[in-house]
């Protein structure tokens, strides 16, 4: 996330059908990086996980090792991803 944050872009690693929760660690990597691009006037979402998308900093770690998807990056990027669930996937996404 330092070249996210320093040049710009965004920073996906999204669920897929191998993993359908996500293949980063809450605890050890997405709480952490999502506090600083948030700090830093970013969005930090799990794009569509558990059915509905939500922040990064919402979720509870159900165990030590839990996963989750991870989008962030600036807020118009992230609006990109977002507007591409609402118009293919029929997902109510927030507008940012």
């Amino acid at each position: 996330i330092h070249r996210t944050i320093l040049y710009g872009g965004i920073y996906l690693y999204p669920a897929d059908n191998k993993s359908p929760k996500g293949k980063l660690r809450l605890l050890y990597e997405g709480i952490p990086m999502a506090m600083i691009i948030e700090q830093a006037g970013g969005i930090a979402s799990t794009g569509y996980f558990q059915g509905k998308i939500q922040r990064v900093m919402d979720l509870v770690p159900d165990e030590i090792h839990a996963k989750c998807p991870i989008i962030m990056g600036g807020k118009r990027d992230v609006q990109v991803v977002f507007n591409h669930y609402k118009d293919k996937m029929g997902v109510d996404a927030p507008a940012l």
